[in-house]
């Protein structure tokens, strides 16, 4: 939707808080329950915590009771890359930012059915949330349109 280049740079990585590194760039996991997005009901996009790219909107977020962030697609196809992941005894999709290449979480088959039936379980350490009154202001303007009134009523 951009055409700005989000990628991951010596500055951006050296911003992060310890628990962002582990997660974006070892490939770690925060706990379940307690983590900065998991509750949060605000209308608005997550973006890398590294590069700021959007990658989810609050419009696609739901309770899926595991204690992640959890949405049923990204907020473009584009945003996100999959790839198999063999750490537990079965497969996993690995999901990871396009732009910067950030471990974000996994996508599993089990969302809700009428939206697709994906749930893209993700790391809040990954993630900025950016609230939609400062989309403007942060140069997500772009994304406004998600919030319309019809769009906020679908919000969790």
């Amino acid at each position: 939707m951009n055409s700005i280049d989000y990628r991951r740079t010596p500055e951006a990585l050296s911003r992060l808080t310890d628990a962002q590194f582990r997660v974006t760039q070892e490939d770690g996991t925060e706990p379940a329950f307690r983590n900065e997005h998991w509750n949060n009901h605000e209308p608005g996009i997550y973006v890398d915590v590294v590069s700021g790219q959007p990658l989810f909107s609050s419009v696609d977020k739901y309770d899926s009771g595991t204690g992640w962030p959890s949405f049923t697609k990204p907020i473009d196809p584009d945003a996100v890359t999959t790839k198999k992941d063999w750490k537990l005894i079965l497969p996993r999709t690995e999901v990871r930012s396009s732009g910067a290449d950030s471990h974000l979480g996994h996508v599993f088959p089990d969302g809700p059915r009428d939206a697709g039936g994906l749930r893209y379980c993700m790391n809040s350490a990954a993630l900025r949330f950016v609230p939609a009154a400062s989309l403007e202001a942060e140069g997500y303007g772009a994304y406004r349109h998600l919030f319309t009134t019809e769009n906020q009523e679908h919000t969790s």
